[in-house]
């Protein structure tokens, strides 16, 4: 444990922005789920309506810097082919 005050509340700080971290991410990877179940259901309406709320919450945490944002990019791209690939 650090022993300076100033690094003790640099510590506090870091398990604070640690939980902040962990709650985005999680809110990624469910969003990230959620398109892809919408993509193997075939219904391409439910596919684009979650899509666009899934690229808002990537952009969202890439802003924040908890994700790369060329990582949070690449994600959206490719979540927007394949919702393209479903037949109307």
């Amino acid at each position: 444990m650090a022993n300076h005050k100033s690094a003790i509340k640099r510590h506090r700080q870091s398990l604070k922005a640690r939980e902040r971290n962990r709650a985005v991410k999680s809110r990624v990877r469910n969003a990230l789920k959620t398109v892809r179940e919408a993509i193997d259901s075939g219904n391409k309406e439910e596919a684009l309506a979650t899509l666009k709320s899934a690229a808002s919450i990537l952009d969202k945490a890439a802003g924040k810097k908890v994700i790369h944002w060329r990582s949070a990019g690449r994600k959206v791209s490719r979540l927007t082919q394949a919702v393209n690939k479903i037949s109307a």
